[in-house]
């Protein structure tokens, strides 16, 4: 909402603003205000609702497998086979539970974009000042605000008094913004609209009177969450993989069912008893439809997914979508914010130009009063550098800001006041200076803030009876005022060679993304107790100090290991082009390629570029500054367009849509907003990009998991089905009944599933290059090692039927259902890796592997030995030497698997997982 206003407003002079709105500096009159608001709207963003639990609920049984499931429920129920029915409902409605926890969960997130609106606003109407529920707030309106105030509209500056602005939210940039009211030429980009205050900024400092220009929807953060809207999530990779998985092994079971029932027609009665014509090769068909369908997939999936989200959060990356889990390990860029997630978000001084001395280099992390200095690679003690030491107390004293922390806390420390002050209260402190101590030997007697226009500000302070003015500010200016500098003990002239030789180390300071602060002072014989602006001259100047948003200690090798995983790193933020470039270069981002290699590009040179430039430079250029969020989301579908699988990071507003654009949104936890915790499928509990790696790390293990787990359970069905049309195929009857298999399914594949979802990494696979995107969970490269174990399977079936035959059908029939719980268990074993043995991997290294196949002999013996289960699955116990056997002859699925593994994985030399 915009008035009337036709050009932006920032490039309007105060007066075409508040004329372009028809109003007044004084504000609307009432009346008018009441029909502005029934004209615009109230000021608040306008959202979806979100879905009704039971319909995220009733979601969950969209799946090829329940469909499956429930199918062959309601053939069984025709038959009344009940025990069957009540099974396979139990198995859809524990799945359907596990995926509506998780859903839930994303939906109960908090309305974030409706909590960056302020409750409440000071405006004025005819000349008075009001307080008022900032959703009653509408363009003409004229605000006020003041330091701690939340923006509540999008506003133009009338007056303005040291107004500094966090706009981190909406640009990224960690330092406040001090705002004017001078008008702005057409195109400026957002972080330099300096005559603006954009609703859910903050104020850090001063104080101004500015005009709504925009409210609700049609501010600029309004924009953002249109975006958003706009943004489709598309089913993540994973989702994809398991509904290909699911309808490959729908058409299987179908198939296999359809075999069957024909065979079934033309065979002689059940193994236990006599059944109708009819109603026979439809038992049959229910039996292979349950052998078919991996009914456990489901929870071991969740199980998988579940497992990953759990090491993950150790490792700092709290997982809000599970299958997100497993997408960041196919994962092949990486589009990071800088600020909190390459750099600490801190401000530290990491650099000392002392004048006509050798520079100073300044060690420590954050905000915490603990560093080293060094002078040329040697450690000096600061406070015994003469020079040195009167730069230290002017960086303590010169200043408003305060360090704090926590009681009982080493490294929890927090500065209240501007963060750049801040760091230089922090120098002060590493030097061992503590302002409590230097406060009491010299007196602040008056202080002038930082001004905008002077680009200083000063202290007068009273020491040993004598007066002297501290100043800090920006080197050019400083420089200007002074006419001494300070080396070592000394104070001599500053000569014009001199000033040329600070200014130039300053800029090659500059250029390393530093932002750079002077420190001067002098020894004033005023009698008055107040900071005059005509002292400021005749400065002595004691030094330069680069200041920098220091990247954090673990990204450079973060950096490294996913360039070496095959994954592409990249940089976009709202800061600028020179502090981005100097960062990444830093940490690895950049690195030496050609002359004609484009290092970085903003905003700007984006919009003037084609379609097809725009397209090749998102390809080519790692590093893009000062972006909006509208084109930050532009770069994240031009990758996801030429087939890239992007995480993307974010912290502020303006990240958001990209964030819910990417593959996987990345939000950070500590210093993100809520909104783009919301776009997010994964919350950084650190913010750091390390964590990002290692969560990649942790997915591309959830892959191997999956695929291991998915096998086991597939090899089963294989065996399962190859057996009953076998059986059926040689006229020996039905070998297992739909109860039997689920039971085996179920409890055997259970007990063993969950230790492959569970299974360690087995060596460093952000070693490899990220698989292809298009890479099925099960590929054909498997199929050789199913049909071996199938004909294996099938093969100690029937041994142990012909051995037990002669004791009676259900003695047989009991025996050949311990052979297919017995080699799903050694297989279980075999598929903790599919290209090495077992043995090279550590048997035992998988302490959930020996308690599932403990567990899994354990539930076989009892289906087998107590009486109340023998009964309901119609078994005849076994002995324990007969059992023994059958342990002892199945055990060569483990041996023929790793004669199979040697064969062709190592002297063919061909590796799957």
């Amino acid at each position: 909402m915009t008035g009337g206003a036709q050009k932006k407003p920032y490039t309007l002079t105060i007066e075409e603003v508040v004329a372009g709105l028809d109003s007044h500096v004084d504000g609307l009159e009432k009346r008018e205000a009441k029909k502005r608001i029934v004209e615009y709207g109230e000021n608040k963003i306008t959202q979806d609702d979100a879905n009704h639990p039971v319909l995220i609920f009733l979601n969950q049984f969209r799946s090829g497998l329940v469909y499956v499931l429930i199918a062959a429920g309601f053939i069984a129920g025709f038959f009344g086979k009940w025990i069957d029915v009540y099974v396979i409902g139990i198995v859809v409605l524990l799945n359907a539970v596990f995926g509506f926890i998780q859903e839930y969960k994303a939906e109960k997130a908090i309305s974030a974009l409706r909590n960056m609106i302020v409750p409440t606003a000071r405006i004025y109407r005819e000349g008075e000042l009001l307080k008022i529920s900032a959703e009653r707030i509408v363009p003409g309106d004229v605000v006020l605000l003041e330091e701690g105030d939340k923006v509540p509209a999008d506003i133009r500056i009338l007056e303005v008094k040291e107004l500094r602005v966090n706009e981190a939210p909406l640009t990224g940039e960690s330092i406040p913004v001090y705002k004017n009211t001078e008008k702005l030429s057409e195109g400026v980009q957002l972080g330099d609209r300096k005559n603006m205050a954009w609703m859910g900024t903050f104020v850090a400092g001063g104080k101004a009177k500015g005009i709504v220009t925009s409210t609700g929807d049609n501010t600029f953060f309004g924009s953002i969450a249109k975006d958003m809207k706009k943004v489709e999530k598309n089913a993540g990779h994973f989702e994809e993989k398991v509904n290909v998985l699911t309808k490959k092994m729908a058409i299987f079971a179908f198939s296999g069912a359809f075999v069957i029932f024909l065979a079934a027609l033309f065979t002689g009665p059940s193994l236990l008893y006599e059944i109708e014509v009819f109603e026979k090769p439809l038992f049959a068909a229910i039996a292979a439809l349950v052998s078919g369908i991996p009914e456990g997939l489901p929870a071991i999936l969740v199980i998988v997914l579940a497992a990953g989200a759990t090491r993950m959060a150790k490792r700092n990356a709290i997982i809000r979508r599970l299958p997100a889990t497993e997408t960041l390990g196919v994962a092949d860029h990486i589009v990071s914010d800088k600020t909190g997630t390459i750099t600490q978000n801190t401000m530290a001084v990491r650099r000392i130009i002392l004048p006509g001395e050798a520079s100073v280099e300044v060690t420590g992390e954050g905000f915490i009063p603990e560093g080293v200095f060094y002078r040329r690679g040697e450690q000096i003690l600061p406070m015994e550098e003469k020079g040195l030491d009167k730069l230290l107390h002017i960086a303590e004293i010169c200043n408003e800001a305060k360090l704090t922390h926590e009681e009982n806390s080493t490294d929890n420390y927090e500065i209240i006041g501007d963060p750049t002050e801040g760091a230089l209260v922090v120098l002060a402190e590493k030097a061992g200076l503590k302002r409590e101590v230097v406060e009491r030997q010299e007196k602040k007697i008056d202080d002038m803030a930082f001004n905008s226009k002077l680009k200083v500000r000063a202290s007068l302070i009273e020491r040993q009876e004598e007066k002297e003015l501290y100043v800090v500010g920006a080197p050019e200016e400083v420089m200007k005022r002074a006419s001494k500098i300070r080396k070592e003990d000394k104070v001599e002239k500053l000569s014009e060679k001199k000033r040329e030789e600070m200014l130039f180390r300053v800029e090659r300071m500059s250029g390393k993304a530093m932002r750079t602060i002077a420190l001067a002072y002098k020894k004033t014989g005023s009698k008055e107790n107040k900071v005059k602006e005509e002292e400021l001259k005749d400065l002595i100047l004691a030094g330069v100090v680069g200041i920098i948003d220091p990247p954090r200690r673990e990204v450079s090798r973060a950096v490294k290991r996913a360039h070496e995983a095959g994954i592409r790193v990249m940089m976009c933020t709202g800061d600028h082009k020179e502090t981005a470039t100097a960062i990444a270069k830093e940490v690895g981002i950049l690195r030496e390629k050609g002359e004609d290699y484009q290092e970085a590009l903003d905003q700007e040179e984006l919009s003037e570029m084609s379609e097809d430039e725009f397209k090749e430079s998102v390809r080519s250029v790692n590093v893009f500054a000062r972006l909006t969020p509208h084109m930050k989301l532009e770069i994240a579908k031009a990758l996801q367009e030429s087939g890239a699988i992007i995480a993307m990071t974010g912290d502020g507003v303006n990240d958001a849509p990209a964030v819910k654009q990417a593959d996987i949104g990345i939000a950070m936890g500590v210093m993100g907003t809520d909104v783009t915790k919301e776009a997010g499928d994964i919350v950084l509990a650190d913010d750091n990009f390390a964590s990002i790696v290692n969560a990649i790390e942790e997915g591309r293990i959830v892959f191997e998991n999956t695929r291991r787990s998915s096998s086991s359970l597939i090899t089963s069905n294989f065996a399962e089905i190859g057996t009953i049309l076998t059986f059926l195929l040689m006229g020996l009857g039905l070998p297992l009944l739909p109860t039997q298999i689920l039971w085996v399914n179920l409890v055997t594949d259970g007990v063993v599933g969950v230790p492959l979802a569970l299974e360690p990494k087995h060596k460093d696979i952000l070693k490899r290059p990220p698989r292809d995107k298009g890479e099925n969970i099960l590929t054909s490269s498997i199929i050789p090692y199913f049909v071996l174990m199938t004909i294996l399977m099938v093969t100690l079936a029937l041994f142990v039927f012909h051995m037990f035959s002669s004791e009676g059908e259900a003695k047989a029939q009991t025996a050949v259902f311990t052979v297919i719980a017995f080699t799903q268990l050694y297989n279980a074993i075999n598929l903790r890796s599919i290209s090495r043995s077992v043995f090279s991997i550590g048997f035992f290294s998988n302490r959930y592997m020996i308690m599932g196949i403990f567990a899994g002999v354990v539930l076989q013996l009892a289906v087998i030995w107590i009486p109340f289960l023998q009964g309901a699955f119609h078994f005849v116990p076994l002995s324990v030497k007969e059992v023994a056997f059958i342990a002892f002859i199945t055990s060569l699925v483990l041996w023929i698997g790793e004669i199979y593994k040697y064969i062709h994985y190592r002297l063919i030399k061909k590796e799957l997982t």
